[in-house]
């Protein structure tokens, strides 16, 4: 059975592939759940006219995110906390803190959710942040 689908289905596929998958799975899963629709000729065209805006718009969300990674790299952000013995925090710098050090250092407009950690800080030093 060859379905569109309309949202990320893990394994599977994100929203606009066209899979083939079994039937019972199409018709008593993704279709009732409204993860997918059943394949039409006018569905995969809308398909195509999503996908072939959607490649622009990558392409225009590229050049942006490597204009503020340049500026994220010209940006030095320090931030302040309480230590106690052995240059261990009290507490830990999270995600959060250095969303607001790099907002607070003139650094570009980033959504917070977008700053990853491996771990949280907890002991004094200089780190670099993705």
């Amino acid at each position: 059975m060859k379905i569109i689908l309309t949202h990320e289905v893990p394994n599977l596929g994100s929203a606009g592939d066209v899979v083939e998958v079994k039937p019972g799975y199409g018709r008593n899963y993704l279709l009732p759940q409204g993860l997918a629709i059943a394949w039409t000729k006018g569905g995969q065209k809308e398909v195509d006219a999503i996908q072939r805006a959607r490649a622009s718009r990558q392409i225009h969300d590229l050049d942006k995110a490597r204009s503020v990674a340049d500026q994220l790299k010209q940006t030095d952000a320090h931030i302040v906390a309480r230590t106690g013995d052995g240059d261990r925090l009290f507490g830990s710098i999270t995600a959060a803190d250095i969303f607001k050090a790099v907002d607070e250092a003139g650094g570009p407009k980033i959504d917070r959710r977008r700053v990853e950690l491996a771990s949280t800080i907890k002991s004094v030093g200089t780190y670099d942040v993705t």
